[in-house]
């Protein structure tokens, strides 16, 4: 799809608005791109404000790219624990490894190169380039995009590849050259504080003269957006296995859902299972046990991306019989003091947090 000529945007009142409204905000003060780096890793699919504290966690574990890629997988899963989407934690070190092997240690200023590495799309790499390195890359986030939807008046939905094409030819075309830091930086901010999803504040926009939305009066029907599929909702079990003090943990493989983290074994129901006979069929399957499952001690729900889940966890006893690692990385006997030390999704942590403090 051909952009037709539009004429340019003028962003200095956007500029002034966000040197004097910008948050302070602890990635904000360095041009380090590591950390950089982590920073807008951390900020895709989460909170800013839910951010902050993983986020100086993660630098006093690993201060350097250098201290990343050297580290433990299990020490980096454990100190993203709680942040959800496992897969950027393990694309981070990947990525950090590629780095020191392929780059003599340091980040590349180039997008094309930084987008060959494990994890890092168009968004990722440009915020890169333009922060660290005042590289004239424009980024297009879902901030940038509501923005740029708006002042335009861009009626297609924006999931459309053709939309994106457009949005980010609008995005490059306003970039000022040499203030490409500045620029993203507050296209990003003017999303996050004025041009909200709902309600947007348009009184005090730097860009409404310039918006054919608010003009238009639009400015709550764009952008426009598909609408989403119905969420599926799975019940899951988790067995809660003891012997001699310790409870049993399964790794999860790596490559799949929540790889390498570890979790109190079990699985999805399927049609027709009652909640013991799924618990039952999925230790034997998995571990090849025979268990008597018991009372119910957990009941928690938790939302991924594209599915829910309400999970049950099952006192069991498994006899004498020892687990086999049949479907999982690596099995443990671990003692419940000791769980802490055992990255895991957010559901297992609370029933570690339960087996701890001994509350039923």
């Amino acid at each position: 799809m051909a952009l037709c000529y539009i004429a340019a945007m003028d962003v200095r009142p956007l500029l002034r608005w966000y040197s004097r409204n910008a948050r302070a905000l602890p990635w904000r003060r360095t041009r380090n791109p590591y950390r950089i780096w982590v920073s807008e890793v951390m900020l895709q699919q989460t909170r800013v404000e839910t951010v902050k504290p993983y986020y100086a966690r993660w630098l006093r574990a690993f201060p350097t790219l250098q201290a990343l890629a050297h580290a433990r997988s299990a020490d980096v899963l454990r100190v993203w624990e709680g942040l959800g989407y496992y897969a950027r934690a393990h694309n981070l070190q990947r990525a950090a490894r590629v780095v020191l092997r392929s780059h003599a240690g340091r980040v590349p200023a180039d997008p094309a190169l930084l987008r060959r590495l494990p994890g890092v799309g168009a968004y990722t790499a440009a915020a890169i380039a333009s922060i660290a390195f005042d590289v004239d890359a424009a980024v297009l986030d879902g901030n940038v995009q509501r923005v740029l939807a708006r002042l335009h008046g861009v009626r297609q939905p924006v999931e459309l590849p053709r939309t994106q094409r457009r949005l980010q030819q609008l995005a490059a075309q306003q970039l000022p050259p040499g203030k490409a830091a500045q620029y993203n930086q507050a296209m990003m901010e003017l999303g996050a504080l004025v041009c909200l999803p709902r309600n947007p504040r348009c009184s005090a926009c730097p860009l409404r003269l310039q918006c054919s939305a608010q003009r238009s009066g639009l400015q709550a029907l764009l952008p426009v957006r598909r609408a989403k599929p119905r969420v599926p909702h799975y019940d899951v079990t988790a067995g809660i296995i003891r012997r001699a003090g310790r409870v049993l943990l399964a790794q999860r493989p790596a490559g799949k859902l929540l790889g390498g983290l570890w979790e109190f074994p079990g699985g999805k129901r399927e049609p027709g299972e009652d909640l013991p006979a799924c618990l039952q069929r999925e230790l034997r399957e998995e571990l090849g046990l025979r268990v008597r499952v018991g009372a119910q001690v957990q009941q928690l729900r938790h939302a991924f991306t594209h599915f829910k889940i309400t999970l049950h966890a099952f006192e069991c006893a498994a006899g004498r019989a020892q687990p086999r690692a049949l479907q999982a990385a690596a099995l443990r006997w671990v003692f419940p003091a000791a769980l802490a030390q055992y990255p895991m999704g957010k559901v297992d942590r609370q029933i570690a947090i339960w087996l701890v403090s001994g509350i039923e």
